[in-house]
């Protein structure tokens, strides 16, 4: 059985950091691609970025890209999400995720299909 926890969310002041912690087990960690997303009251979930199972590829969302760092360290099974500069509009619970498959960029949320319980961050003006 596939399990996923983030950790790492919380409250910080415009133009401040957090890192995002995303821990699996029960699966391959190396050969799996994974990804973040987030979602933010009455809106729908959003991809944010996507790393492949050797962490050579990354992909981001045009909203965080320049601010936001995923990363991957396959010896402890653990994924990050370093985001700098935020904004309150990156206010949304976020969510890490491993992809189905691997190979291809993947920005769609039905291309991932375990699931951890999510973090909140909240950046206040």
């Amino acid at each position: 059985q596939v399990q996923v926890v983030e950790s790492g969310g919380g409250l910080v002041q415009a133009g401040g950091s957090l890192r995002l912690s995303c821990a699996a087990s029960g699966r391959t960690f190396s050969r799996s691609a994974m990804g973040w997303f987030r979602q933010a009251p009455g809106k729908e979930r959003e991809f944010v970025a996507y790393i492949s199972g050797s962490g050579d590829i990354t992909n981001y969302a045009d909203s965080v890209k320049g601010r936001f760092t995923i990363s991957r360290d396959n010896a402890k099974n653990t994924m990050y999400l370093q985001m700098n500069s935020l904004k309150p509009e990156d206010t949304a619970v976020y969510y890490c995720a491993v992809g189905k498959r691997s190979g291809l960029i993947l920005r769609s949320a039905s291309l991932y299909d375990y699931w951890g319980q999510g973090t909140q961050v909240t950046v206040s003006t």
